[in-house]
């Protein structure tokens, strides 16, 4: 991976990684959706800074993404884009202060070591 091509992989990582934490906070700010409050939350969605805040990461990510699959092949650059799930988990600990059951943790250092075999050249 050249230093562009990784580079491209960082800002889609970061903007889907910052777009996980707004969503998250856009929800909380929400509050629980209920078959009785579903619609209000529906379109609540479009007037809580945070949730839009999110879903434009998520659209930045997504044009990066696309950016590097144009020069990647999509089996190093879909795996090491897993990388996002382990950062949305130490998040969840860091910032909401969510649980890291051992099972997770496990399951997190498996998608490093699968994305450390994936991207490996010799």
């Amino acid at each position: 991976m050249t230093p562009q091509e990784f580079g491209l992989l960082l800002i889609s990582m970061a903007a889907s990684i910052l777009g996980q934490f707004c969503l998250k906070a856009g929800a909380l700010k929400l509050g629980k959706v209920t078959v009785s409050n579903l619609v209000g939350h529906v379109l609540s969605i479009m007037f809580t800074p945070e949730l839009v805040a999110g879903l434009v990461c998520y659209a930045l990510g997504a044009i990066t993404y696309i950016l590097l699959l144009t020069r990647v092949k999509l089996s190093v650059a879909g795996p090491a884009a897993a990388l996002v799930y382990v950062f949305s988990v130490l998040i969840g600990y860091f910032v909401f202060h969510e649980a890291i059951p051992g099972n997770r943790i496990v399951g997190m250092g498996l998608i490093v070591c699968g994305v450390v075999l994936v991207a490996w050249q010799r």
